[in-house]
């Protein structure tokens, strides 16, 4: 058995409210089994908080801990790791090599990911720990002399990949309708977190127009550096769908329908009357139907996941008529990520990293993100000294 520090998050025996009690998730010694002949045994250097990890303390939309079947669970799989040792079956990989995990620790039979380490796979050991272990396969090497530094790679490893693959699968979706000589820079809107912001910096360079909304006035700065159009939300602040007030309520009703408008007003100028053609949703069901109210003809509604809801409604007719299509993929599938991960190095298509967390602070991290305090894109923390 493997000994080491850990952040562990415990079964909650309670009831199924959300707020995270200093019991369910603390600093103490966990065990897990040696690595197997095809695994690595690796520290952790620094490791990014996801929203898989928010979701985990939530209990939303699952608790991991009861959907494992174990009582005690390392949570985290965004991260930079250095190799303490390889297996007897592995090959290629060796004693110091520095890498980011693919989480993707099942994998169907293309190699999309169906189960992510630690988070929803059974037995897995994740990143919020001073040691771990990783399938071989699933450990994607850093270029040698990278021109960025291992907490930008850190951050990198989860959200600019996922937003890789959903944004090629996005634009690819759009192209079997519109080529590019019919719409050379397409009008391309997004709002949600760090995922967004990647996927809408990839349509930025490659020629598209791209927009992002959000409600802070460093992050619209933020944008405005990025050469992203930042549409303040603070406009339409009553932009939160709720279908039963929506029925209900009719105060709530007409407030609602007026920051509607005033979002797609805002829309409508953005674009010169056309609509996006694509519009980036990773917060969910609270801006899902202005979402697709967004969209231009021919239009792409895409995501790999949600902050807010799960469930949403559509009205078929309409979307059949205005030839939408809706993506919703996941993870990177792993024989993508070394593509991504080239043009990143060569583009400098990287996350910004302002502040990074120590081991210690992680508690407070934690909570924050419970509370939906974080500020930050990019919330990185530090493992173990480089």
């Amino acid at each position: 058995m493997i000994e080491t520090e850990a952040w562990v998050l415990y079964e909650r025996s309670g009831g199924s409210e959300s707020a995270l009690d200093s019991d369910d998730f603390r600093r103490e010694t966990f065990a897990f089994p040696g690595p197997a002949g095809d695994e690595l045994l690796v520290e952790p250097l620094f490791g990014s908080w996801e929203g898989n990890m928010t979701h985990s303390l939530q209990r939303r939309p699952i608790d991991i801990c009861k959907q494992r079947g174990e009582r005690r669970v390392v949570i985290g799989n965004g991260s930079v790791l250095r190799v303490l040792r390889a297996g007897a079956d592995v090959r290629g990989i060796h004693e110091g090599d520095v890498g980011i995990l693919h989480g993707g620790h099942v994998q169907d039979e293309f190699g999309y990911t169906v189960l992510v380490q630690g988070y929803d796979a059974p037995g897995t050991v994740g990143v919020l720990a001073k040691r771990t272990k990783i399938a071989a396969r699933n450990f994607l090497p850093l270029p040698l002399e990278s021109h960025h530094r291992l907490e930008q790679w850190a951050a990198f490893s989860v959200r600019y990949l996922t937003a890789w693959s959903n944004y090629h699968l996005a634009l690819g979706a759009y192209r079997l309708q519109v080529n590019e000589p019919l719409d050379p820079a397409p009008f391309v809107l997004g709002w949600g977190g760090g995922s967004t912001l990647a996927a809408l910096d990839l349509a930025r360079r490659a020629g598209c127009r791209a927009a992002m909304v959000s409600g802070s006035p460093q992050r619209l700065a933020e944008l405005a550096r990025m050469g992203i159009v930042g549409i303040d939300r603070r406009a339409f602040a009553g932009l939160e769908f709720d279908e039963g007030r929506y029925a209900s309520d009719p105060e709530y009703h007409a407030a609602y329908r007026a920051a509607e408008r005033a979002f797609l007003a805002a829309v409508h100028d953005w674009t010169g009357g056309r609509g996006a053609a694509i519009v980036f949703d990773y917060i969910g069901a609270p801006v899902f139907r202005a979402s697709v109210k967004a969209l231009g003809r021919q239009g792409v509604l895409a995501t790999a996941g949600w902050l807010l809801g799960m469930q949403t409604t559509v009205n078929r007719a309409i979307e059949c008529i205005g030839r939408h299509v809706h993506v919703h993929s996941h993870y990177i599938r792993r024989a993508d990520s070394p593509k991504a991960m080239r043009y990143a190095e060569r583009e400098g298509w990287m996350p910004q990293v302002s502040e990074i967390y120590s081991w210690e602070e992680i508690g407070g991290l934690a909570r924050a993100a419970a509370a939906g305090r974080l500020r930050s894109y990019f919330p990185v923390y530090r493992v173990n000294p480089v």
